[in-house]
């Protein structure tokens, strides 16, 4: 064998080499694109999963869920005054909503009580649903569950339109938004307030009059609700209230429209937080506390909670004060 045909073999082996070596990487380069093509596809269907156990395993916590005696004393005299508006001929001017966390959380009872004394106060005559009455479905939409939260909006809706109701008032602005904006579609229209937007109503009516000297002075930062506040534009009827108690208003340097959420929306309430450098309603309530207030005032018994376990992180308790606008309105001191 010749030095020039061990060349050109040794040569072809080289090129055969070369080939299978592109071959290879031409390979890999398709597996490659297959995934990353696959990848998004993959993903949301795993999210999808996530999410609908995530919603199913609330559903079975709400569904668990047994009302304390409280609980049942207020429902128990929610039925007697609607009984004893009916014997009285008199129908109601407005149904009080009072959601899931007025129902079971302590510390929103107190919110609860609190807004309706001052109904009481001001001669309404409202109506509540009691044990008809169910969680609006918003955290199973929010956390993307459309058949479970359809389900529960039309029992509600069903029992709504069973008793004719026609406007509706809840201290909570997930229900607000989500019967005010949602219900409508599956068949739920109603006026729908803000328990900040009828109190502001019924003092510009002269029917509720705002006592001034508990809180008079008092620097408080009012924490606008995402649900209150960017979706659906209410940012003056709370700091109106404000203002009737002569209290020195701060504004946090981002407030209303630019406005930071207390960590609790779209559902992430029942779930634990993803991995990151803080949680949320720690750096919103670190916001709050550059303004030094006394009060940090809220609209919504979510945001309340989590801004009550943000300034308790941050060890001011005893220093800086959560409450709601109904509750210094009422002078929570003397009547919860």
């Amino acid at each position: 064998m010749t030095m020039a045909t061990l060349k050109v073999r040794e040569s072809a082996r080289k090129t055969r080499r070369r080939h299978a070596k592109k071959r290879s990487w031409n390979l890999l380069f398709v597996l490659l694109g297959t995934l990353i093509l696959l990848y998004p596809v993959a993903a949301t269907l795993w999210n999808d999963h996530r999410l609908e156990r995530i919603a199913e395993e609330y559903s079975k916590n709400v569904q668990a869920i047994k009302p304390e005696e409280t609980v049942e004393r207020y429902i128990d005299d929610a039925r007697a005054y609607n009984a004893e508006l009916a014997a009285q001929g008199e129908t109601p001017e407005v149904l009080f909503w009072v959601g899931c966390a007025g129902s079971f959380d302590d510390r929103a009872k107190r919110i609860i009580k609190a807004f309706a004394h001052l109904l009481q106060k001001a001669g309404v005559r409202f109506a509540v649903l009691g044990t008809e009455e169910s969680c609006t479905g918003d955290p199973a939409k929010r956390a993307g569950n459309e058949f479970l939260f359809q389900m529960q909006a039309m029992m509600n809706i069903e029992v709504l339109n069973s008793y004719h109701v026609t406007k509706i008032v809840t201290t909570c602005p997930h229900c607000f938004n989500t019967i005010k904006n949602e219900y409508p579609a599956l068949g739920g229209n109603y006026e729908v307030m803000h328990h900040t937007q009828l109190l502001k109503t019924l003092i510009d009516e002269g029917r509720l009059t705002v006592e001034t000297g508990t809180f008079k002075g008092k620097r408080i930062t009012f924490h606008d609700p995402c649900y209150l506040g960017r979706a659906n534009k209410v940012y003056n009827a709370p700091r109106e209230l404000l203002s009737k108690l002569e209290v020195d208003l701060v504004e946090m340097k981002k407030c209303k429209s630019r406005a930071m959420c207390c960590g609790a929306g779209g559902a992430q309430m029942f779930k634990e937080a993803e991995k990151g450098d803080k949680e949320i309603n720690v750096l919103r309530t670190e916001q709050a506390l550059e303004v030094r207030p006394d009060i940090i005032a809220t609209a919504c018994p979510f945001c309340n909670t989590m801004m009550t376990d943000g300034v308790k992180t941050k060890e001011k308790e005893t220093q800086v004060k959560i409450y709601d606008i109904a509750e210094l309105m009422a002078n929570e001191n003397t009547i919860l």
